[in-house]
């Protein structure tokens, strides 16, 4: 229960700065809309900000201009139908139709195509305009997204931060499930190799938002000049971003190829299950480093043990599972060592001679 609300109150730390970037720019946009545009109750103003800014992580970057697009496309169009044809069931369903197509027609992403068509649904559901507010309405979309773009501009969210907030957790789940995944050899449980495959498999939808996290840190540096001084950070986070999701895909091979063994009651080596903590001991290492602490030398030799002690195993059995099993090792440890910099080159060398050079 603590960790839970701790883990709340940190979520809420992390979007605290876009809330009040949202509530200001929504204030902004009210009072253009009425002190300057002169318009009464401009109501789509602010929740033009609202939907443009919002506190997902896709609405940043390029997706910050779809949405803006979408939501002015969905109002105008919505508008155009409602004064013409009035208000009702069909007309409400050919908004939608209208807005979604033209979203695509566009060639806008997922994201434009939906906030057209909700926009629509806003405007249709509302009562129906003379032509003077229809203009209105529209014009009070363009001034919200307007400045939420400018918003977006002149304070965009920190893209290093923003990128490690979905990194760090992701790290530390696949550094725990390693450690499940030897803890399971060496109690040899069937319950506990099973655990840690599903805790493996639980980690795609973090993945995902660690590469859209990577994106749109990469989307702000190209289109805030304030944020550019950070893109080399960036660029090294972006850099480490595929190594680690193929780690956690080699993690799950690695899981399925440990329960295969315990299932068949294979003898494996207890040195494998300590190649296992080691690639755990360089996945948090390798979270310091991508943090800016200096522990780059110290995760590289984490990898390199790993490989060194799974390939010793060979020596112990002959054993086909064992061999998978190391092969799924030697294969996590040179993700390891191109998400610590390294070259493909480079890690496969040094994951081939590394029982040589450490003395394993």
């Amino acid at each position: 229960m603590r960790s839970l609300i701790e883990d709340r109150f940190s979520s809420l730390r992390f979007a605290s700065l876009r809330i009040i970037q949202i509530c200001l720019a929504a204030g902004v946009a009210w009072l253009i809309a009425t002190r300057v545009v002169g318009h009464y109750e401009p109501f789509f103003a602010p929740i033009s900000v609202v939907l443009v800014l919002g506190l997902a992580i896709e609405q940043r970057g390029r997706r910050a201009y779809e949405i803006a697009f979408g939501v002015a496309l969905g109002i105008a169009i919505a508008d155009l139908i409602v004064l013409a044809l009035g208000t009702g069931t069909w007309q409400l369903m050919l908004v939608i139709g209208l807005a979604m197509s033209a979203a695509v027609l566009s060639g806008g992403g997922v994201m434009l195509v939906n906030q057209a068509a909700i926009s629509g649904v806003l405007v249709a559901t509302l009562p129906a305009p003379d032509l003077a507010d229809t203009t209105h309405r529209f014009v009070d979309a363009l001034v919200g997204g307007g400045v939420a773009l400018a918003a977006n501009a002149i304070t965009p969210v920190d893209p290093v931060r923003l990128v490690r907030r979905y990194l760090e957790p992701l790290l530390a789940r696949l550094s725990g499930t390693l450690v499940d995944i030897a803890d399971a050899l060496d109690h040899e449980s069937h319950e506990e190799i099973v655990a840690a495959l599903e805790r493996a498999r639980s980690l795609d939808p973090a993945v995902r938002e660690m590469k859209i996290a990577v994106e749109a840190g990469q989307e702000t540096i190209s289109l805030a000049p304030t944020r550019r001084r950070k893109r080399g950070r960036v660029d090294q986070l972006a850099a480490a971003a595929e190594p680690i999701d193929l780690m956690i895909r080699n993690t799950r091979v690695l899981a399925r190829a440990c329960q295969r063994a315990i299932d068949l009651d294979e003898h494996i080596p207890p040195v494998v299950a300590d190649s296992i903590r080691d690639l755990a001991t360089s996945v948090s290492r390798l979270d310091r480093h991508l943090g800016g602490a200096p522990v780059r030398s110290t995760a590289r030799e984490a990898a390199l043990r790993a490989a060194a002690k799974a390939t010793a195993a060979l020596e112990e059995t002959s054993n086909l599972s064992v061999s998978v099993i190391v092969g799924q090792i030697r294969s996590a440890a040179t993700d390891l060592l191109l998400g610590l910099g390294m070259t493909n080159d480079q890690a496969l060398d040094q994951v081939r001679s590394a029982r040589e050079k450490l003395g394993i």
